[in-house]
């Protein structure tokens, strides 16, 4: 069963969208664009033609998280992980509204869920700089570290590992970070 909704707002144009696919497809735009508030809305009319794809509660709560309401945000990508409990990318992004509100040992948790999941670079630094903010400085590095491995030039990975590695007084391991944050620097 097709249903077209008709969403304003995006570039100045009515569209018409048949599938929550698509309407998910407008929200991740509206989001880059900046638009945020606007996405929302497209989320929630996608939500009310899948109500069981945790997708667009993920999406739905990154532009929430863009707006700084973490509270609906959480609600989200909790939802979506109630959706499919082994949901990396919800994990992860849930333990980044704990970050951002401080509450280290929950996002620690929640990042650890993720990479049970899938490894991946960025939700490796996130626990680093978890880590580091704890002053657990040799797991904040080893984090750092397998970030760097599996994305040599990734530039904050770097910039964490260097500061982790002074902090280990290792100023050895911490010259060649830096040495590699150049590097990385050109390449961007």
């Amino acid at each position: 069963m097709y249903r077209s909704l008709a969403v304003n707002g995006f570039a100045g144009y009515t569209l018409f969208m048949e599938t929550s696919s698509e309407l998910n497809g407008v929200g991740i735009a509206l989001t880059q664009a900046g638009k945020p508030f606007e996405a929302i809305a497209v989320f929630d009319k996608a939500i009310s033609l899948d109500k069981d794809n945790p997708v667009l509660y993920l999406n739905k709560g990154l532009s929430e998280q863009e707006t700084g309401n973490y509270d609906s945000a959480a609600r989200c990508f909790e939802k979506a992980i109630e959706l499919h409990a082994n949901f990396s990318g919800a994990w992860a992004a849930l333990g980044l509204v704990y970050y951002e509100t401080g509450q280290l040992e929950t996002a620690e948790r929640c990042y650890a869920r993720a990479l049970e999941g899938e490894r991946k670079s960025e939700t490796l630094n996130n626990l680093g700089v978890v880590y580091f903010n704890q002053e657990r400085y040799e797991d904040a590095r080893r984090c750092f570290e397998e970030a760097v491995a599996l994305c040599p030039f990734f530039y904050d990975a770097l910039y964490n590992l260097r500061d982790a590695c002074m902090e280990l007084s290792d100023f050895q391991a911490a010259a060649e970070s830096e040495r590699l944050m150049k590097l990385s620097a050109r390449r961007r």
